[in-house]
């Protein structure tokens, strides 16, 4: 009996798989030179599928259910097998089972920014994130592209591949959705869905079914993100050069009171005073020699009000403008003709 038992061990009787929970996509069940009792009890659980492998070649795929491992369940290893004689034997074949949950919070993210189109701005640089989840939907095609022979093929393995499609596949999927940059954090879903649309047909090429992608955030990196917010700031007050002279002395204002000459209470009051004083002073300046015509005054009198230099710093300051993009050329060459007018 104690030798019966022995040879009995050597056969296998039941084939299952119970998932760990450690993020596992495929498993391999463990052989060694033990063989498969003909007739033997195969175990699929729903969310999992399995696959044998006869001398290298995928024999058949089995869906979730009990099975008996027969001549009637398995035609195609039947042939591989010669068993067309009902010849019942123990056989041997590799068995992997792979897991078709949802594999769910998968992050991605633009470790640089990614440069794409915008009808608004042209080229523009960008940062977004989010997370997204699949399945495992073709286990044949996920076998032979990818887990292969592998004891165990775990979702950290496929990480750093699934990023590098979605990164990309970020420009095409913000070009499809066609939502200028500034709509797109009020438009999230409308971009995640076609970002997914981008994406399906690449995770289907390994086995994969995309199931679901979120965009968490969209975001300029810090130095595009301070000339938007100049470009913001001049939409708000129009063309006055005035009111754009005040709003940017309001900005500079706690820079110029961490300079004052003081400390303390004092210091602070002294660079407040400073900034406001400057503000008024630019503020007048401009809106006198830009916006208001120049009077029918004597020479003399017309330099004594606005002197070539102060053109020169004017027209300097204008310049600075433009380059960072605030100002359009057309914008530009209208002031710098009604300045140019002054010194005539």
């Amino acid at each position: 009996m104690a030798l019966m038992d022995f040879i009995r061990k050597q056969f296998i009787d039941v084939i299952q798989w119970t998932e760990d929970g450690d993020g596992t996509l495929a498993w391999r069940f463990p052989m060694q030179d033990m063989e498969i009792q003909y007739g033997a009890s195969l175990t699929v659980r729903e969310s999992q599928m399995a696959v044998f492998v006869n001398e290298g070649k995928v024999a058949d795929v089995f869906g979730p259910g009990l099975y008996k491992l027969t001549t009637q369940n398995i035609p195609l290893l039947t042939n591989l097998k010669n068993w067309d004689k009902l010849f019942e034997s123990p056989f041997k074949s590799d068995v992997y089972f792979f897991s078709t949950r949802q594999q769910v919070d998968q992050k991605w993210g633009t470790p640089q920014p990614v440069t794409i189109r915008d009808k608004d701005f042209g080229a523009v640089r960008l940062r977004a994130f989010g997370n997204y989840s699949y399945r495992v939907a073709d286990p044949r095609l996920f076998h032979t592209e990818i887990s292969g022979t592998r004891e165990r093929y775990g979702v950290a393995d496929l990480d750093g591949q699934l990023r590098g499609l979605v990164l990309q596949h970020l420009s095409d999927g913000i070009a499809q959705s066609g939502i200028p940059f500034l709509d797109l954090a009020a438009n999230q879903i409308a971009f995640a869905k076609a970002l997914a649309a981008e994406l399906g047909p690449a995770f289907a090429a390994i086995g994969l079914k995309l199931e679901g992608m979120t965009v968490q955030n969209v975001s300029l990196p810090e130095e595009l993100q301070k000339i938007l917010d100049q470009k913001i700031g001049m939409g708000m007050v129009g063309n006055d050069m005035g009111r754009f002279m005040q709003y940017q002395t309001a900005q500079a204002i706690p820079n110029i009171a961490q300079g004052g000459g003081g400390s303390g209470i004092a210091g602070d009051a002294m660079g407040l005073g400073a900034g406001v004083a400057l503000g008024q002073v630019l503020a007048q300046n401009l809106q006198q020699g830009l916006q208001q015509p120049a009077p029918a005054v004597p020479a003399t009198a017309a330099a004594a009000v606005l002197k070539p230099e102060d053109v020169l710093a004017t027209l300097e300051r204008l310049g600075e403008l433009k380059a960072k993009g605030i100002l359009t050329d057309e914008e530009f060459a209208g002031k710098k003709a009604e300045l140019l007018k002054k010194l005539v």
